[in-house]
């Protein structure tokens, strides 16, 4: 039993000795990149197809972003019901980001 006492302080202080050191705070240089600004293209394609097709009178079946060029544009698709005995419409919209 008091060999086992002896090697348990023994231990902590081997343990110690190899533990390392709290680390000193050094400031390092991160380089920084241009600020880039955050766009939420998806949610907005999707409101402005909602309101299109509440305007239309119909219902948004897709509304996806998409690039024309140098530019971004929300790519909307509206199905609009019968009304009257008339077809029902299908209508694809591009509106400008």
């Amino acid at each position: 039993m008091k060999k086992t006492l002896v090697h348990i302080p023994a231990a902590l202080l081997l343990a110690s000795a190899f533990a390392p050191a709290p680390a000193a705070a050094v400031p390092l240089a991160v380089p920084s990149a241009p600020d880039a600004p955050l766009v939420q293209v998806a949610g907005d394609c999707r409101a402005i197809g909602q309101q299109m097709a509440a305007r239309e009178g119909g219902m948004l079946t897709s509304a996806t972003a998409q690039s024309q060029g140098d530019r971004t544009v929300c790519h909307i698709v509206i199905v609009v019901p019968p009304k009257d005995g008339q077809r029902g419409r299908r209508i694809e919209l591009s509106v400008p980001l």
